[in-house]
Protein backbone atom coordinates (compact mmCIF):
# COMPACT_ATOMS: atom_id res chain seq x y z
CA UNK A 1 0.00 0.00 0.00
CA UNK A 2 1.70 3.38 -0.88
CA UNK A 3 2.49 5.97 1.00
CA UNK A 4 0.25 8.47 -1.00
CA UNK A 5 -2.99 6.23 -0.56
CA UNK A 6 -2.45 6.15 3.00
CA UNK A 7 -1.66 10.27 3.10
CA UNK A 8 -5.40 10.63 1.48
CA UNK A 9 -7.11 8.31 3.98
CA UNK A 10 -9.45 10.34 6.16
CA UNK A 11 -10.60 8.80 8.98
CA UNK A 12 -13.51 10.45 10.85
CA UNK A 13 -13.71 9.96 14.87
CA UNK A 14 -14.08 7.21 16.52
CA UNK A 15 -17.50 7.06 17.29
CA UNK A 16 -18.41 8.37 14.04
CA UNK A 17 -16.18 4.94 12.27
CA UNK A 18 -17.60 2.74 14.67
CA UNK A 19 -21.16 3.43 13.75
CA UNK A 20 -20.40 3.30 10.20
CA UNK A 21 -18.96 -0.27 10.57
CA UNK A 22 -22.01 -1.24 12.43
CA UNK A 23 -24.53 0.59 9.59
CA UNK A 24 -22.20 -1.32 7.04
CA UNK A 25 -22.19 -4.91 9.24
CA UNK A 26 -26.57 -4.51 9.47
CA UNK A 27 -27.14 -3.68 5.74
CA UNK A 28 -24.63 -7.29 5.23
CA UNK A 29 -27.32 -8.91 7.21
CA UNK A 30 -29.84 -8.40 4.17
CA UNK A 31 -27.28 -10.48 2.00
CA UNK A 32 -25.65 -13.11 4.05
CA UNK A 33 -27.47 -16.35 4.44
CA UNK A 34 -28.52 -16.79 7.82
CA UNK A 35 -28.05 -20.00 9.90
CA UNK A 36 -27.30 -21.27 13.11
CA UNK A 37 -25.23 -24.62 14.66
CA UNK A 38 -26.31 -26.15 17.40
CA UNK A 39 -24.14 -25.09 21.01
CA UNK A 40 -23.77 -26.99 24.08
CA UNK A 41 -21.91 -25.72 27.62
CA UNK A 42 -18.09 -26.57 28.03
CA UNK A 43 -15.75 -26.21 30.95
CA UNK A 44 -12.44 -24.15 29.85
CA UNK A 45 -10.55 -23.96 33.06
CA UNK A 46 -12.71 -21.86 35.66
CA UNK A 47 -15.33 -20.55 32.85
CA UNK A 48 -18.18 -22.14 31.03
CA UNK A 49 -18.25 -21.49 27.55
CA UNK A 50 -21.26 -22.07 25.21
CA UNK A 51 -19.38 -23.43 22.13
CA UNK A 52 -20.84 -25.00 18.92
CA UNK A 53 -21.98 -28.50 18.11
CA UNK A 54 -19.60 -29.41 14.58
CA UNK A 55 -21.86 -30.94 11.76
CA UNK A 56 -24.86 -29.30 13.37
CA UNK A 57 -25.27 -26.11 11.12
CA UNK A 58 -28.65 -25.65 9.57
CA UNK A 59 -29.57 -22.67 7.71
CA UNK A 60 -32.49 -20.65 8.35
CA UNK A 61 -34.74 -19.05 6.42
CA UNK A 62 -34.66 -15.11 6.22
CA UNK A 63 -37.89 -13.03 6.54
CA UNK A 64 -37.99 -9.97 4.38
CA UNK A 65 -40.63 -7.42 4.75
CA UNK A 66 -41.34 -3.69 4.95
CA UNK A 67 -41.69 -4.02 8.56
CA UNK A 68 -38.49 -5.90 8.95
CA UNK A 69 -36.94 -2.59 7.65
CA UNK A 70 -38.03 -0.51 10.85
CA UNK A 71 -37.95 -3.00 13.09
CA UNK A 72 -37.41 -7.26 14.02
CA UNK A 73 -40.53 -8.91 12.02
CA UNK A 74 -39.41 -12.75 11.59
CA UNK A 75 -42.13 -15.33 12.10
CA UNK A 76 -41.06 -18.73 14.68
CA UNK A 77 -38.31 -20.54 12.90
CA UNK A 78 -36.93 -17.81 10.49
CA UNK A 79 -34.44 -14.86 10.98
CA UNK A 80 -34.66 -11.20 10.56
CA UNK A 81 -32.32 -8.99 8.95
CA UNK A 82 -31.22 -5.80 10.72
CA UNK A 83 -33.32 -2.84 10.51
CA UNK A 84 -33.32 0.60 11.81
CA UNK A 85 -34.88 -0.38 15.28
CA UNK A 86 -31.69 -3.25 15.54
CA UNK A 87 -29.23 -1.00 14.29
CA UNK A 88 -30.02 1.98 16.44
CA UNK A 89 -30.36 -0.21 19.34
CA UNK A 90 -26.74 -1.86 18.65
CA UNK A 91 -24.61 0.91 20.53
CA UNK A 92 -26.31 0.74 23.81
CA UNK A 93 -26.70 -3.33 23.50
CA UNK A 94 -23.18 -3.26 23.02
CA UNK A 95 -22.69 -0.98 25.78
CA UNK A 96 -24.83 -3.20 27.88
CA UNK A 97 -22.98 -6.83 26.45
CA UNK A 98 -19.55 -5.32 27.16
CA UNK A 99 -20.32 -3.78 30.79
CA UNK A 100 -18.03 -5.65 32.80
CA UNK A 101 -14.81 -4.34 30.53
CA UNK A 102 -16.17 -1.01 30.45
CA UNK A 103 -16.66 -0.76 34.59
CA UNK A 104 -13.27 -2.79 34.53
CA UNK A 105 -11.39 0.25 32.54
CA UNK A 106 -13.57 3.07 34.73
CA UNK A 107 -12.13 1.48 37.64
CA UNK A 108 -8.52 0.65 36.38
CA UNK A 109 -8.33 4.63 35.05
CA UNK A 110 -9.68 5.74 39.21
CA UNK A 111 -6.65 3.79 40.43
CA UNK A 112 -4.02 5.30 38.15
CA UNK A 113 -5.62 8.66 38.91
CA UNK A 114 -4.85 7.86 42.52
CA UNK A 115 -1.20 6.49 41.64
CA UNK A 116 -0.50 10.23 39.56
CA UNK A 117 -1.72 11.84 42.54
CA UNK A 118 0.82 10.53 44.90
CA UNK A 119 3.59 11.30 42.62
CA UNK A 120 4.94 7.53 42.39
CA UNK A 121 4.43 6.94 38.47
CA UNK A 122 6.04 10.14 37.16
CA UNK A 123 8.76 9.90 40.14
CA UNK A 124 9.26 6.45 38.80
CA UNK A 125 9.37 6.64 34.94
CA UNK A 126 11.92 9.99 35.77
CA UNK A 127 13.93 7.75 37.86
CA UNK A 128 13.93 4.52 34.86
CA UNK A 129 14.67 7.43 32.28
CA UNK A 130 17.66 8.51 34.03
CA UNK A 131 18.95 5.60 34.39
CA UNK A 132 18.78 4.59 30.83
CA UNK A 133 19.17 8.25 29.37
CA UNK A 134 21.81 7.59 26.54
CA UNK A 135 20.43 3.96 25.94
CA UNK A 136 16.61 4.58 24.29
CA UNK A 137 16.87 1.66 22.41
CA UNK A 138 17.99 -0.81 25.52
CA UNK A 139 14.98 0.50 27.52
CA UNK A 140 12.63 0.16 24.52
CA UNK A 141 13.71 -3.55 24.79
CA UNK A 142 13.15 -3.99 27.98
CA UNK A 143 9.46 -1.97 28.77
CA UNK A 144 8.65 -4.04 25.15
CA UNK A 145 9.78 -7.47 26.00
CA UNK A 146 7.98 -7.21 29.30
CA UNK A 147 4.79 -6.06 28.19
CA UNK A 148 4.80 -8.81 25.37
CA UNK A 149 5.45 -11.45 28.26
CA UNK A 150 2.67 -10.02 29.78
CA UNK A 151 0.39 -10.43 26.74
CA UNK A 152 1.56 -13.97 25.96
CA UNK A 153 1.05 -15.69 28.94
CA UNK A 154 -1.45 -13.71 30.89
CA UNK A 155 -3.68 -12.21 28.01
CA UNK A 156 -2.91 -8.84 28.97
CA UNK A 157 -4.47 -5.82 27.36
CA UNK A 158 -7.66 -4.00 28.84
CA UNK A 159 -4.86 -3.37 31.41
CA UNK A 160 -2.75 -1.25 29.66
CA UNK A 161 -5.35 1.24 28.48
CA UNK A 162 -4.95 3.59 31.42
CA UNK A 163 -0.87 2.93 30.62
CA UNK A 164 -0.75 5.17 27.20
CA UNK A 165 -0.45 8.56 29.00
CA UNK A 166 3.16 7.42 31.27
CA UNK A 167 4.60 5.57 27.96
CA UNK A 168 3.97 8.94 25.40
CA UNK A 169 5.95 10.75 28.18
CA UNK A 170 8.91 7.89 28.04
CA UNK A 171 8.70 8.48 24.30
CA UNK A 172 8.77 11.81 24.59
CA UNK A 173 11.75 11.88 27.11
CA UNK A 174 13.63 9.29 25.12
CA UNK A 175 13.42 12.00 21.90
CA UNK A 176 10.67 9.92 19.78
CA UNK A 177 7.09 11.03 18.77
CA UNK A 178 3.63 10.00 20.15
CA UNK A 179 3.14 6.64 18.10
CA UNK A 180 6.24 5.73 19.23
CA UNK A 181 4.90 5.87 22.54
CA UNK A 182 2.07 3.92 21.40
CA UNK A 183 4.01 1.21 20.03
CA UNK A 184 5.72 0.53 23.42
CA UNK A 185 2.93 -0.31 25.07
CA UNK A 186 0.02 -1.42 21.93
CA UNK A 187 2.21 -2.75 19.96
CA UNK A 188 4.02 -4.93 22.51
CA UNK A 189 1.18 -6.44 24.00
CA UNK A 190 -0.71 -7.84 20.95
CA UNK A 191 2.53 -9.08 19.71
CA UNK A 192 2.48 -11.16 22.79
CA UNK A 193 -1.03 -11.26 23.20
CA UNK A 194 -0.71 -13.28 19.00
CA UNK A 195 2.32 -15.28 19.64
CA UNK A 196 0.50 -16.61 23.00
CA UNK A 197 1.88 -19.04 25.16
CA UNK A 198 -0.23 -19.33 28.11
CA UNK A 199 -2.70 -16.83 27.22
CA UNK A 200 -5.86 -18.08 29.15
CA UNK A 201 -8.20 -16.34 26.89
CA UNK A 202 -6.92 -17.58 23.57
CA UNK A 203 -4.63 -20.75 23.56
CA UNK A 204 -6.04 -22.15 26.77
CA UNK A 205 -9.36 -21.93 25.52
CA UNK A 206 -9.06 -22.99 21.95
CA UNK A 207 -6.68 -25.75 22.88
CA UNK A 208 -9.74 -27.24 25.11
CA UNK A 209 -12.10 -26.75 22.96
CA UNK A 210 -9.82 -28.67 20.32
CA UNK A 211 -9.33 -31.14 22.86
CA UNK A 212 -5.76 -30.71 23.12
CA UNK A 213 -3.58 -31.20 26.23
CA UNK A 214 -3.37 -27.25 27.69
CA UNK A 215 -0.37 -25.14 27.54
CA UNK A 216 0.90 -27.57 24.36
CA UNK A 217 3.36 -27.43 22.18
CA UNK A 218 5.19 -24.99 24.32
CA UNK A 219 8.51 -25.05 22.80
CA UNK A 220 7.28 -23.87 18.84
CA UNK A 221 5.33 -20.95 20.82
CA UNK A 222 8.13 -20.04 22.61
CA UNK A 223 10.27 -19.97 19.13
CA UNK A 224 7.44 -18.06 17.62
CA UNK A 225 6.96 -15.43 20.27
CA UNK A 226 10.29 -14.79 19.90
CA UNK A 227 10.64 -14.27 16.27
CA UNK A 228 7.67 -12.41 16.49
CA UNK A 229 9.16 -9.90 19.14
CA UNK A 230 12.48 -9.81 17.03
CA UNK A 231 10.37 -8.58 13.60
CA UNK A 232 8.35 -5.57 15.96
CA UNK A 233 11.50 -4.81 17.80
CA UNK A 234 13.47 -4.03 14.73
CA UNK A 235 10.87 -2.36 13.38
CA UNK A 236 9.94 0.45 15.84
CA UNK A 237 13.87 0.66 16.30
CA UNK A 238 14.00 1.53 13.19
CA UNK A 239 11.41 3.98 13.16
CA UNK A 240 12.45 5.76 16.03
CA UNK A 241 15.93 6.04 14.91
CA UNK A 242 14.33 7.95 11.82
CA UNK A 243 12.12 10.10 14.09
CA UNK A 244 15.25 11.43 16.41
CA UNK A 245 17.15 12.02 13.38
CA UNK A 246 14.72 13.78 11.46
CA UNK A 247 10.83 14.75 12.82
CA UNK A 248 9.95 14.90 9.01
CA UNK A 249 9.93 10.92 9.11
CA UNK A 250 7.52 10.56 11.40
CA UNK A 251 4.06 9.42 10.77
CA UNK A 252 2.72 12.69 12.35
CA UNK A 253 5.53 15.48 10.92
CA UNK A 254 3.45 18.72 12.26
CA UNK A 255 2.44 17.10 15.88
CA UNK A 256 3.80 19.53 18.99
CA UNK A 257 3.44 16.23 20.84
CA UNK A 258 2.98 18.17 23.87
CA UNK A 259 1.59 16.92 26.92
CA UNK A 260 -0.16 17.76 29.68
CA UNK A 261 1.93 16.06 32.34
CA UNK A 262 5.29 18.13 31.01
CA UNK A 263 4.09 20.88 32.87
CA UNK A 264 3.77 18.93 36.27
CA UNK A 265 6.71 19.28 39.00
CA UNK A 266 8.53 16.39 39.43
CA UNK A 267 9.19 15.15 42.71
CA UNK A 268 12.48 13.22 43.70
CA UNK A 269 12.17 9.31 43.90
CA UNK A 270 11.64 8.19 47.21
CA UNK A 271 11.31 5.19 49.20
CA UNK A 272 7.29 5.82 49.79
CA UNK A 273 7.21 5.65 45.86
CA UNK A 274 9.24 2.83 45.64
CA UNK A 275 7.00 1.24 48.21
CA UNK A 276 3.86 1.91 46.57
CA UNK A 277 5.73 0.67 42.98
CA UNK A 278 6.53 -2.45 44.98
CA UNK A 279 2.83 -2.81 46.55
CA UNK A 280 1.07 -1.95 43.12
CA UNK A 281 3.52 -5.05 41.63
CA UNK A 282 2.95 -7.42 44.37
CA UNK A 283 -1.13 -6.91 43.75
CA UNK A 284 -1.11 -7.02 40.47
CA UNK A 285 1.05 -10.20 40.46
CA UNK A 286 -2.06 -12.04 42.40
CA UNK A 287 -4.49 -10.46 40.12
CA UNK A 288 -2.80 -11.97 37.77
CA UNK A 289 -2.66 -15.27 39.43
CA UNK A 290 -6.00 -15.25 40.61
CA UNK A 291 -7.34 -15.47 37.03
CA UNK A 292 -5.53 -18.46 36.18
CA UNK A 293 -6.27 -20.18 39.61
CA UNK A 294 -9.58 -19.07 40.97
CA UNK A 295 -11.24 -18.27 37.74
CA UNK A 296 -11.53 -14.30 38.33
CA UNK A 297 -12.87 -12.36 35.82
CA UNK A 298 -13.17 -8.35 35.78
CA UNK A 299 -14.97 -7.91 38.75
CA UNK A 300 -12.37 -9.65 40.58
CA UNK A 301 -9.48 -8.24 38.95
CA UNK A 302 -11.35 -4.53 39.53
CA UNK A 303 -11.61 -5.27 42.81
CA UNK A 304 -7.83 -6.17 43.13
CA UNK A 305 -7.08 -2.98 41.36
CA UNK A 306 -9.15 -1.12 44.04
CA UNK A 307 -6.83 -2.63 46.65
CA UNK A 308 -3.96 -1.14 44.62
CA UNK A 309 -5.52 2.35 45.06
CA UNK A 310 -6.14 1.89 48.75
CA UNK A 311 -2.83 0.66 49.44
CA UNK A 312 -1.43 3.46 48.02
CA UNK A 313 -3.24 6.06 49.29
CA UNK A 314 -2.27 5.08 52.85
CA UNK A 315 1.29 4.62 52.33
CA UNK A 316 1.56 8.20 50.26
CA UNK A 317 -0.58 9.44 53.27
CA UNK A 318 -2.44 11.96 50.55
CA UNK A 319 -6.10 12.68 52.32
CA UNK A 320 -9.12 11.10 51.13
CA UNK A 321 -10.35 14.23 49.36
CA UNK A 322 -7.42 14.37 47.55
CA UNK A 323 -7.53 10.63 46.73
CA UNK A 324 -11.34 11.08 45.35
CA UNK A 325 -10.78 14.10 43.67
CA UNK A 326 -7.61 12.26 41.57
CA UNK A 327 -9.81 8.85 41.24
CA UNK A 328 -12.79 11.22 39.37
CA UNK A 329 -9.97 12.56 37.12
CA UNK A 330 -8.40 9.01 36.47
CA UNK A 331 -12.44 7.77 35.49
CA UNK A 332 -12.63 11.22 33.70
CA UNK A 333 -10.10 10.60 31.50
CA UNK A 334 -10.93 6.88 30.46
CA UNK A 335 -14.81 7.74 28.70
CA UNK A 336 -13.85 7.67 25.77
CA UNK A 337 -11.42 5.02 25.81
CA UNK A 338 -14.56 2.68 27.98
CA UNK A 339 -16.96 3.79 25.64
CA UNK A 340 -15.60 2.73 22.44
CA UNK A 341 -15.51 -0.71 23.77
CA UNK A 342 -19.68 -0.75 23.59
CA UNK A 343 -19.28 1.02 20.27
CA UNK A 344 -17.28 -1.88 18.78
CA UNK A 345 -19.12 -4.70 20.31
CA UNK A 346 -22.36 -2.97 18.33
CA UNK A 347 -20.63 -4.78 15.61
CA UNK A 348 -20.83 -8.62 16.92
CA UNK A 349 -24.84 -7.46 17.88
CA UNK A 350 -25.98 -6.49 14.96
CA UNK A 351 -24.32 -9.86 13.03
CA UNK A 352 -25.72 -11.97 16.20
CA UNK A 353 -29.47 -10.50 15.64
CA UNK A 354 -29.50 -11.56 12.10
CA UNK A 355 -27.82 -15.12 12.41
CA UNK A 356 -24.91 -14.64 10.11
CA UNK A 357 -21.97 -15.24 12.04
CA UNK A 358 -22.55 -19.08 12.18
CA UNK A 359 -22.94 -18.56 7.97
CA UNK A 360 -19.49 -17.10 8.08
CA UNK A 361 -17.79 -20.06 9.85
CA UNK A 362 -19.56 -22.50 7.98
CA UNK A 363 -19.42 -21.52 4.78
CA UNK A 364 -15.76 -20.44 5.21
CA UNK A 365 -15.02 -24.19 6.55
CA UNK A 366 -16.42 -25.73 3.09
CA UNK A 367 -14.03 -22.98 1.19
CA UNK A 368 -11.28 -24.28 2.72
CA UNK A 369 -12.04 -27.99 1.85
CA UNK A 370 -10.85 -27.10 -1.49
CA UNK A 371 -7.32 -26.66 -0.73
CA UNK A 372 -4.30 -28.28 0.06
CA UNK A 373 -3.16 -28.78 3.85
CA UNK A 374 -0.21 -25.91 3.06
CA UNK A 375 -3.10 -23.34 2.01
CA UNK A 376 -5.44 -24.99 3.90
CA UNK A 377 -3.36 -23.80 7.01
CA UNK A 378 -3.08 -20.15 5.90
CA UNK A 379 -6.62 -19.80 5.23
CA UNK A 380 -7.49 -20.45 8.53
CA UNK A 381 -5.11 -17.55 9.65
CA UNK A 382 -6.56 -15.46 6.84
CA UNK A 383 -10.15 -16.52 7.75
CA UNK A 384 -9.48 -15.79 11.39
CA UNK A 385 -7.94 -12.71 10.52
CA UNK A 386 -11.27 -11.53 8.82
CA UNK A 387 -13.51 -12.98 11.65
CA UNK A 388 -11.88 -10.96 14.00
CA UNK A 389 -12.97 -7.72 12.67
CA UNK A 390 -16.49 -8.83 13.36
CA UNK A 391 -16.18 -11.03 16.81
CA UNK A 392 -12.62 -8.70 18.41
CA UNK A 393 -12.88 -11.05 21.41
CA UNK A 394 -10.22 -14.07 21.46
CA UNK A 395 -12.27 -16.46 24.02
CA UNK A 396 -15.42 -15.42 22.17
CA UNK A 397 -13.93 -16.02 18.59
CA UNK A 398 -12.56 -18.99 20.01
CA UNK A 399 -15.90 -20.56 21.29
CA UNK A 400 -17.61 -19.83 17.66
CA UNK A 401 -15.15 -21.17 15.20
CA UNK A 402 -12.66 -23.74 17.44
CA UNK A 403 -15.46 -26.32 17.28
CA UNK A 404 -15.76 -26.19 13.37
CA UNK A 405 -11.40 -25.55 12.72
CA UNK A 406 -10.59 -28.34 14.70
CA UNK A 407 -12.94 -31.01 13.21
CA UNK A 408 -11.95 -29.27 10.03
CA UNK A 409 -8.33 -29.47 10.27
CA UNK A 410 -8.91 -33.80 10.87
CA UNK A 411 -10.68 -33.47 7.79
CA UNK A 412 -7.92 -31.78 5.67
CA UNK A 413 -5.28 -34.17 6.89
CA UNK A 414 -3.87 -31.24 9.53
CA UNK A 415 -2.87 -31.21 13.46
CA UNK A 416 -5.75 -28.99 15.53
CA UNK A 417 -2.38 -27.59 16.61
CA UNK A 418 -2.35 -26.55 13.44
CA UNK A 419 -5.78 -24.84 14.03
CA UNK A 420 -4.81 -23.43 17.49
CA UNK A 421 -2.32 -21.76 15.89
CA UNK A 422 -3.77 -20.59 13.19
CA UNK A 423 -6.22 -19.12 15.40
CA UNK A 424 -4.29 -17.45 17.92
CA UNK A 425 -2.48 -15.29 14.88
CA UNK A 426 -5.23 -14.71 13.26
CA UNK A 427 -6.90 -13.26 16.41
CA UNK A 428 -4.37 -11.34 17.74
CA UNK A 429 -2.15 -9.92 15.28
CA UNK A 430 -4.99 -7.91 13.82
CA UNK A 431 -6.21 -6.05 16.81
CA UNK A 432 -3.37 -3.94 15.82
CA UNK A 433 -5.94 -3.00 12.80
CA UNK A 434 -8.91 -3.18 12.76
CA UNK A 435 -11.35 -0.39 14.00
CA UNK A 436 -13.66 -2.66 16.00
CA UNK A 437 -10.56 -3.37 18.46
CA UNK A 438 -12.05 -1.71 21.19
CA UNK A 439 -8.52 -2.04 22.93
CA UNK A 440 -6.87 0.01 19.38
CA UNK A 441 -9.42 2.58 19.41
CA UNK A 442 -9.27 3.25 23.36
CA UNK A 443 -5.62 4.04 23.07
CA UNK A 444 -5.74 5.76 19.70
CA UNK A 445 -8.03 8.25 21.68
CA UNK A 446 -5.64 8.91 24.60
CA UNK A 447 -2.83 9.07 22.92
CA UNK A 448 -4.17 11.60 20.32
CA UNK A 449 -3.87 9.45 17.33
CA UNK A 450 -5.38 9.63 14.03
CA UNK A 451 -6.68 6.49 12.94
CA UNK A 452 -4.92 6.88 9.63
CA UNK A 453 -1.85 8.02 10.63
CA UNK A 454 -1.53 4.23 13.25
CA UNK A 455 -2.15 2.89 9.78
CA UNK A 456 0.34 4.48 7.98
CA UNK A 457 2.77 3.51 10.60
CA UNK A 458 1.05 -0.26 11.90
CA UNK A 459 0.63 -2.07 8.20
CA UNK A 460 3.72 -2.15 7.02
CA UNK A 461 4.29 -3.94 10.84
CA UNK A 462 1.30 -6.16 10.40
CA UNK A 463 2.01 -7.35 6.70
CA UNK A 464 5.55 -8.90 8.58
CA UNK A 465 3.56 -10.58 11.35
CA UNK A 466 1.22 -12.10 9.03
CA UNK A 467 3.75 -13.51 6.41
CA UNK A 468 5.80 -14.25 9.74
CA UNK A 469 2.93 -16.44 10.83
CA UNK A 470 2.29 -18.00 7.66
CA UNK A 471 6.17 -19.49 7.39
CA UNK A 472 5.52 -20.99 10.96
CA UNK A 473 2.44 -22.51 10.06
CA UNK A 474 4.04 -23.91 7.00
CA UNK A 475 6.76 -25.18 9.00
CA UNK A 476 4.19 -26.58 11.53
CA UNK A 477 2.36 -28.41 8.28
CA UNK A 478 5.43 -29.69 7.16
CA UNK A 479 6.84 -31.25 10.71
CA UNK A 480 3.29 -32.58 10.99
CA UNK A 481 3.24 -30.90 15.27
Amino acid sequence: MSKGFLSRIRIPHVFTLLTGVILFSSLLTWVIPSGSYERQTMQVGQLERSVIIPNSYEQVPKHYSLQGILSPDAPEGRASPVGLQGFLSAIPRGMEAAADIIFFIFVVGGVFGILSRTGAIVSGIHHLLNRFRNSGPMLTIILMSAIAVGGSTLGMGEEFIPLVPIFLIVSKEMGYDRVFGLALVFVAAETGFAAATTNPFTVNVAQSIAELPLNSLMGFRLIFLVCSLAVVLTYVLRYGARVRLDRANSVMPDDAFELAESSVEIEAFNSRHRLILISCVAIFAFILYAVQAHGWWMAEMGGGFLLMGFVAVWISGISIADAARAMARGMEDMVVAALVVGFARGVQVVLSDAMVLDSIVFYAALFLENFSTYVAAAGMFFFQTILNFFIPSGSGQAAVTMPIMAPLADVLGLSRQVAVFAFTCGDGFSNTIIPTSGILMAMLGLSGIPYEKWLKFMIPLFLRLALLAVVFLTIAVALDL
